[in-house]
């Protein structure tokens, strides 16, 4: 049985901004992120999350 793809938490943008900040860029734009480390993916996730708390927590003008 086919698996459903969830629609994505992050745009496709992101994730490959993060990537390149976090050195891994050349490797997802070469292999796709399914050849990315568990350790690297868990850095991903974490620097996003970082970033949405910074925006949250932003004061609005």
């Amino acid at each position: 049985m086919p698996r459903r793809r969830r629609p994505g938490v992050m745009s496709e943008a992101l994730k490959y901004e993060l990537a390149e900040e976090l050195g891994i860029g050349e490797t997802v734009r070469r292999e796709g992120f399914g050849e990315v480390t568990s350790r690297n993916c868990g850095n991903l996730v974490r620097k996003a999350i970082e970033r949405a708390e910074r925006t949250v927590s932003s004061p609005r003008r």
